[in-house]
């Protein structure tokens, strides 16, 4: 009989060997979805979301940049000038009497004005600077390690280069905003650390092992909860000793914030627990002797891993919003620490903002950090979320 007979039969069977790796032609696409990993399918539908891988590509160029401020930044975040206070903005230009010149300022100079006692700054547009890239200046210790005067972009030679103005003490805005950003962007970091562990701590007992543990934790938690947070801040970040350095302030904040942090995730945790404890694969886990701790990190966890990162994207601003209002405050972080919130702490002056908006700069990064982390959150969320 020929192979054509046999093929029109309906029980026929392939003599070739089989192959369970192999897919029917066409179907790779489909096959590919249905052997991929969890991560994987994440990774897929993050990627879908363009706002939020946007976002995302804004915080790791951020958080990439913290270890390579120092190199950045063209001027060191305490180098004054005397000569140029609360100096504008500099504008770059790329176009000089018709031609292009490439990137470069204007020098300007100050003019006492006796009428409004101000320095007036008055522009020399005859002579272009050009701006200097991978060049020496303001000299610093490379993360401690390392002592060089190598930047990414300085001042024109014999120039300045202020491209965000100047404080009232003369230092360039630009390189104490790109400095006050590794202490802004860490604290988040560190203080949704001390939160989250917290916070599975006390839900994942209070969730599973229920009885008096979940009624202690709840008790706990009420107590927290029915505190004013912004007054607690306060009074907690004014009991810290003055005398303690500036490492230790940043740690004492960050934990503060932390501590302060964890009881709404913890609620949440305990109330997914509660839900997923009753169901058969948990009942499998402990028939086959797995231990308490494990059947809370290994089997209920993650399946609510898609609340998890909304709530810590969710965190990480409003720990960054707070350490900025403590510093603008005065009760937070202080100089010799740079921050945001310390740099918009000499905002508080209405005149000074009036004559000198520049000063407002540093809110600028903190609105685009918190927008980031919401919208990458969004995606986040979504992307892990197995129902959605």
């Amino acid at each position: 009989m020929s192979v054509e007979a046999l093929r029109s039969r309906d029980h026929y069977v392939d003599p070739a060997p089989f192959d369970p790796g192999a897919t029917e032609p066409g179907a790779g696409e489909s096959e590919a979805f249905y052997r991929a990993s969890s991560w994987r399918l994440t990774w897929w539908k993050f990627k879908r979301h363009r706002v939020a891988v946007a976002a995302a590509c804004i915080l790791l160029a951020l958080y990439a940049a913290v270890p390579f401020v120092e190199a950045i930044a063209p001027y060191n975040q305490t180098k004054r000038n005397g000569d140029f206070l609360y100096a504008p903005p500099q504008r770059v230009h790329l176009i000089h009497d018709g031609g292009v010149r490439g990137p470069f300022v204007y020098p300007y100079r100050f003019v006492f004005n006796l009428e409004t006692f101000r320095r007036d700054y008055v522009v020399d547009e005859t002579q272009p600077q050009p701006i200097r890239f991978f060049c020496r200046a303001d000299d610093y210790e490379f993360w401690g390690i390392l002592r060089t005067n190598l930047h990414l972009f300085c001042a024109p030679e014999g120039g300045t280069m202020f491209l965000l103005g100047t404080d009232r003490l003369g230092r360039d805005a630009l390189s104490r905003i790109l400095y006050g950003a590794r202490i802004s962007l860490t604290i988040g970091l560190v203080g949704i650390a001390v939160s989250f562990t917290l916070g599975l701590f006390f839900g994942g007992l209070a969730g599973y092992l229920g009885g008096w543990v979940d009624h202690a934790v709840q008790r706990l938690i009420e107590i927290l909860r029915s505190l004013p947070e912004l007054p607690l801040w306060l009074a907690l970040s004014a009991a810290l000793p003055p005398n303690w350095s500036p490492i230790l302030v940043f740690f004492g904040i960050t934990i503060i914030l932390g501590m302060l942090d964890w009881p709404g995730l913890a609620r949440a945790v305990r109330s997914k627990l509660l839900s997923l404890r009753e169901e058969d694969f948990v009942r499998a886990a402990e028939l086959m002797g797995a231990s308490k701790s494990r059947i809370i990190l290994r089997h209920l966890i993650p399946n609510f891993m898609s609340h998890l990162i909304a709530s810590a994207t969710l965190s990480i601003p409003s720990m960054i919003l707070g350490e900025t209002a403590l510093s603008f405050l005065g009760l937070g972080l202080r100089p010799p620490v740079t921050s945001w919130g310390v740099l918009l702490n000499e905002a508080q002056n209405l005149a000074a903002v009036q004559l000198h908006p520049w000063l407002l700069f540093p809110i600028v990064p903190v609105i685009v950090v918190v927008l980031a982390f919401s919208f990458t959150g969004d995606g986040l969320r979504d992307a892990a979320d197995p129902y959605h």
